[in-house]
């Protein structure tokens, strides 16, 4: 049974991507977080079941990709599993990871099931990289996997998220594209988690495509219009099966108020090229550091040109 203070009612929005944040545990604790994850983090409450259960329903209502995210996705014990019951339900797979710790069966389920990586990159300087996430020798396991990644021929973008005005930013994008990275982008630091400071949490702030077409779902089965909207809860899929929290009033009206803070052209207006940490299953555009706003779409397509061909 569903939550009865969900009413459902017609959408015309298609559900095609989710973020699965299987875990608050990570073994990094970077001051930007917008997850507000860390070493004291724990993998909630969501079972393997809940977890093969949401994967279903997604999978049913027309899903075709999710990411495993965090925390750090890869320290959570049950991540393969969850990865192959994604494969069998027809799925495009990512995971998210900082690329610190990976295991041979880890490695092994990303080869069989053709998973894709995702990983953030903050410096091609060890110790200012190790800086960024408060953990040190973080740079060395990072680039390491990254480049083993490549060797094994498995797809991994790379992000360099700008957290500070002397950060080597140029630098590490020229890094990842010398260790094979073909795909890499930017964002700037957004006031969520741990970055806000304290300050609460706006949709201001937010890129203003959330819940078009994506939902985020987190270890307690949270559901949130995206995973730096967390501060806006849809519903639970513990209580209420994936398609009734998608298609409830909740939901349409969280939609429309991010839609009218932000004065949206279409979606597809989107400004290239973006990568947050958390977006997907779009594609970066050409090689560059910027940020994802879609109000600045004319101005940042004239700016953004780090490594972007002539």
């Amino acid at each position: 049974m569903g939550d009865p203070r969900l009413r459902t009612c017609p959408s015309p929005r298609k559900l095609g991507f989710a973020w699965l944040e299987v875990t608050g545990f990570c073994n990094e604790s970077c001051d930007h977080c917008y997850a507000d994850s860390g070493p004291k983090g724990t993998h909630g409450i969501m079972t393997v079941s809940d977890w093969q259960r949401v994967i279903d329903e997604f999978a049913a209502i027309g899903g075709r990709d999710v990411q495993f995210i965090g925390g750090e996705p890869t320290l959570y014990p049950h991540l393969a599993r969850l990865i192959g019951h994604a494969h069998g339900a027809g799925l495009g797979i990512e995971v998210f990871s900082n690329m610190t710790v990976i295991r041979d069966p880890l490695w092994e389920a990303f080869k069989s099931y053709g998973v894709k990586l995702a990983t953030s990159y903050y410096s091609d300087d060890a110790t200012e990289h190790d800086k960024v996430t408060n953990l040190r020798g973080a740079h060395k396991m990072t680039r390491a996997n990254i480049r083993k990644a490549v060797e094994l021929g498995i797809p991994i973008r790379g992000g360099v998220v700008a957290v500070s005005t002397q950060q080597r930013v140029r630098e590490a994008v020229t890094d990842l594209q010398e260790i094979g990275v073909d795909h890499v982008g930017g964002d700037r630091t957004r006031a969520f988690g741990r970055a806000s400071k304290g300050a609460t949490p706006s949709v201001n702030d937010l890129c203003g495509h959330c819940a078009l077409g994506q939902v985020a779902i987190g270890p307690d089965g949270a559901v949130w219009p995206c995973v730096l909207g967390r501060f806006i809860t849809l519903g639970n899929v513990r209580t209420t099966p994936l398609t009734e929290v998608w298609n409830s009033p909740r939901t349409i009206d969280a939609r429309a108020e991010i839609a009218a803070a932000h004065g949206l052209k279409p979606a597809q207006s989107c400004t290239p090229p973006q990568f947050l940490p958390s977006c997907g299953p779009c594609g970066p555009c050409v090689p560059s550091v910027a940020h994802c706003d879609p109000r600045e779409a004319d101005s940042q397509l004239a700016t953004a040109t780090i490594g972007a061909p002539a």
